[in-house]
């Protein structure tokens, strides 16, 4: 029996995955599993029984990550599972800041009551007179899974794309419309583009990604998207470059107090993701990793531990043992599956930074013994017997 605890509601054909084997608890101190989608985790480090953190969506900074692996806690994450969603909205965010659909709706609200409106807007509309998107120039920074789909949605909509990321993978370049063009710098994205869109995780390594000095490379009709994280983009530099007429709008999902009163500034209550349909497949996605790690101990999209997948154990007795990536740990347990003559027949051993991740399917029923000698080896920081 596995206990879980959700931090956050959970949409309920994710739920619904969890079977009999699973008892809902409130006292984290009891859960082995947590489901959690925006409530902070960083107080929570007292947790001696936790395994496994499961975030349905794909950022993680409300999450210890660091702390949590020091205690051989694995955190996931549901890349793409609402990818959809951030696209459209993008696309949409696009489209407002080009045609003033913000302003043209308040000048009707602010009118509601006039009899002469049909006559009256005919004389105010050029006042929310904007420009079309085809033919502009796009550029979107970080190819993942959303911003793959944000490229390819702006070349069907006859846009010029232009696209930066020095790490795309193999599984997005295959998805990655052919037309986009793709550029060995943000400066080019900076100085070429009429909308620049951003799509990667908030790192110490893309904090402020796009500053004052970027901000000066940009056109004075710039638009800046931000449907990715707060903190990816100056906001400082943002304010005085829309103060000075230097950027046309800065968009938004995340309102902040220096940006939620500026002229020029679209913002959202972080929507970006908020869907049925992505919450949905954040929901199942997040409980299918977090049974595949409790049950088989099968790791797939892991923040701070490797990834992988030997399957169901179909021998006697499967162990898995987080530990920190430093030579001649895999040599010390099998040493003490040979005291007590226990035969490995599959082996998996795959590193992460400073960790790495063993599994060991063997012949018999794993011994106590070897299962504490291998917890007291110095540089493990967890071990289980899976069966």
């Amino acid at each position: 029996m596995f206990h879980y605890k959700c931090l956050n509601p959970i949409a309920e054909c994710g739920m619904a995955l969890l079977d009999d084997n699973y008892s809902k608890v409130d006292d984290l101190q009891e859960a082995d599993a947590v489901l959690v989608r925006s409530a902070s985790m960083h107080e929570m480090t007292d947790v001696p029984n936790l395994l496994a953190v499961a975030r349905a969506g794909a950022g993680v900074n409300n999450i210890p990550v660091s702390q949590y692996a020091e205690k051989g806690i694995v955190v996931f994450n549901t890349p793409g599972a609402n990818a959809n969603g951030v696209k459209e909205l993008v696309i949409a965010a696009m489209l407002m800041a080009s045609r003033d659909l913000i302003g043209g709706n308040a000048w009707v609200e602010a009118n509601k009551d006039d009899k002469n409106i049909t006559k009256d807007m005919e004389k105010a509309k050029k006042a929310y007179a904007g420009t079309e998107i085809k033919g502009k120039k796009i550029g979107v920074i970080g190819l993942g899974a959303i911003g793959v789909l944000v490229a390819n949605a702006a070349k069907s909509l006859g846009m010029k794309v232009y696209g930066y990321d020095p790490y795309l993978s193999l599984p997005n370049a295959w998805n990655l419309s052919r037309s986009v063009i793709h550029v060995d710098s943000v400066e080019e994205i900076f100085e070429k583009c009429d909308f620049i869109t951003i799509h990667v995780p908030l790192l110490d390594s893309t904090r402020n990604m796009i500053d004052a000095r970027g901000i000066a490379m940009m056109k004075s009709n710039a638009v800046i998207l931000n449907f990715s994280r707060n903190g990816l983009v100056d906001e400082e530099a943002v304010v005085a470059a829309l103060r000075e007429g230097r950027i046309r709008h800065y968009v938004t999902d995340f309102p902040t107090p220096t940006t939620v009163d500026e002229e020029g500034v679209i913002a959202f209550p972080h929507l970006g993701a908020s869907t049925e349909e992505s919450e949905e497949n954040c929901a199942m996605m997040a409980v299918e990793q977090l049974k595949d790690y409790l049950e088989n101990g099968n790791i797939h999209n892991s923040i701070n531990l490797p990834n992988v997948d030997m399957g169901v154990c179909r021998t006697g007795g499967r162990i898995a043992v987080i530990h920190r990536n430093i030579p001649n740990m895999l040599t010390q347990f099998t040493g003490e599956f040979s005291r007590d003559n226990i035969n490995i027949t599959e082996m998996s051993n795959t590193t992460k930074g400073d960790y790495s991740y063993a599994i060991f399917d063997v012949d018999n029923v794993i011994d106590k013994r070897a299962a504490e000698a291998i917890r007291n080896i110095d540089g493990v920081l967890k071990v289980r017997v899976i069966k």
